[in-house]
């Protein structure tokens, strides 16, 4: 394999093992006005090289007049947010960015949401900044950091700003881009909480993924460019390190997806990263609902005591993805003491249990009600089940009605064997077989129940329920107003 010719999606399909047809999602701060001309066409500027020449080396045969994604090769730009989660109004963030060759760079800061159909707006610019080529990353058992690049630029969060999801677009003079993400943490109280899975974006993150030194929580890369399995991959990876490729994490579009819709149809949101809720910085008191809107394969034992204390209290849960509370982790503080920077999850390796959670005597069904399944190799309908429900009220779905591409990506079922949680009642809305990989049939399972306290607590089981929300070529409506009929009764709207 010649490193230095693999693309990012190369590289990404090998080192996750899966076809992942819902992960990044089209870039959703495209302006209409910034698309440049590439050999006489006009692209949209989220759009990489597409002529097979080595993006990696800096340059193109084409003649490109816009922004190229920079990659973990040449690392033309390439950068990290510090912190510990997400960062408040009149807080700081720091941004560590290395720019090879050396030279000026720009960031723009975009808010996710929806705005005139937009997906994004621009919120700031930074001021014109020097670029330096930054020292090697650190790389000690597998565990790749770069907590100690210099300070690049710190970014005071003024009051006025709205919370939620952000990015910063780094771009250099010579027109290469990256990204970062951050979360501006909402100290309100508001209907609903949404939390982005930042500790699962870091357990796929193959930072640097240069076919030397990067390395996951599913592989690494071995000596000669060669991808190494599970049991060579890291035990621990660092949140000091950018995003491997443009920047961006996999399965951000998830939550991305979800934010718009929410943003369109007015739903009062705060934003949290799973940090905060692992580090106790929320009050699940202050929220009729907790959303997880995407992938969130991840949780620490804090993490999870949080959401079943808040089901307890009264907080509804929403869980719109599959394959959630899958491993437990631990995070640690780095040796000068900055907390939660360091995600460790030692998987099936070693003497002792297991970290999955379901072989801990603690299954993720007791509290989602179902529970992962495997892999979706294809698109397959999603079957409704108990179309008489208030779920499924308005939507027009009937009973065994196939809502086509919705089980996707991973699936999830109700396993009969496997304790449930305490409930008041419980229903099962959908019922959607599927062949695995291995041609084996299988089926995929919607779940909602009333816990005790009267919280509710809603599991999509498919990657492909926030996509049907807002993703392009990907909505449906029965999907959308299905969602509504819940986040309407959990907000106790008219």
């Amino acid at each position: 394999m010649v490193t230095e010719q693999m693309g990012r999606w190369e590289s990404g399909a090998l080192a996750h093992a899966v076809s992942d047809p819902f992960g990044q999602g089209p870039l959703p701060w495209l302006r209409g006005s910034e698309q440049y001309f590439e050999n006489g066409q006009m692209i949209p500027w989220y759009v990489g090289l597409r002529d097979g020449t080595s993006a990696t080396a800096g340059h193109s045969t084409g003649h490109i007049n816009g922004p190229r994604n920079a990659d973990d090769v040449a690392c033309q730009i390439k950068g990290f947010a510090s912190g510990d989660g997400g960062v408040s109004p009149g807080e700081s963030i720091d941004f560590r960015i290395t720019v090879n060759p050396p030279q000026p760079f720009s960031v723009d800061i975009y808010r996710i949401g929806h705005y005139g159909g937009e997906g994004a707006a621009k919120i700031g610019t930074s001021p014109r900044l020097s670029g330096i080529v930054q020292p090697e990353p650190l790389a000690a058992d597998r565990t790749v950091s770069c907590h100690h690049w210099w300070l690049s630029w710190r970014l005071q969060i003024p009051d006025y700003w709205s919370t939620g999801a952000h990015v910063a677009v780094l771009t250099t003079a010579d027109g290469h881009r990256s990204h970062i993400p951050f979360t501006i943490r909402d100290p309100e109280p508001a209907d609903l909480l949404l939390l982005m899975p930042d500790i699962t974006w870091q357990a796929y993150n193959l930072f640097p993924e240069d076919g030397r030194t990067g390395a996951s929580l599913y592989h690494a890369w071995g000596g000669s460019g060669r991808l190494l399995g599970e049991e060579q991959a890291a035990v621990t990876v660092s949140f000091d390190r950018p995003y491997a490729g443009a920047g961006l994490p996999l399965h951000v579009g998830h939550a991305y997806d979800f934010i718009r819709w929410a943003e369109r149809y007015g739903y009062d949101l705060a934003y949290a990263d799973t940090r905060d809720l692992h580090a106790g910085r929320i009050d699940p008191s202050r929220y009729r609902g907790l959303i997880f809107p995407g992938h969130d394969e991840y949780w620490s034992v804090p993490m999870r005591r949080a959401a079943e204390r808040a089901r307890d209290d009264g907080t509804a849960l929403v869980f719109l993805s599959a394959n959630s509370m899958y491993w437990q982790v631990e995070l640690e503080a780095l040796p000068s003491g900055d907390p939660d920077r360091l995600l460790s999850c030692r998987k099936r390796r070693g003497p002792g249990r297991s970290a999955l959670w379901r072989e801990q005597s603690d299954p993720e069904q007791r509290l989602l009600g179902i529970q992962y399944a495997s892999q979706v190799p294809e698109p397959y309908p999603l079957v409704v089940r108990n179309a008489e429900h208030w779920l499924w009220e308005s939507t027009g779905a009937a009973e065994g009605d196939e809502l086509p591409g919705l089980v996707a990506g991973e699936a999830d079922r109700y396993y009969p064997r496997t304790p449930l949680p305490e409930h008041s009642g419980r229903m099962l809305l959908a019922h959607s077989p599927y062949h695995d990989r291995t041609g084996t049939l299988r089926h995929q399972e919607t779940s909602l129940y009333r816990a005790p306290s009267g919280a509710l607590v809603f599991a999509s089981g498919t990657f492909a329920w926030s996509p049907a929300l807002d993703r392009p070529g990907h909505t449906d409506a029965r999907v959308q107003r299905a969602t509504a009929n819940l986040l309407d009764r959990i907000c106790k709207r008219d």
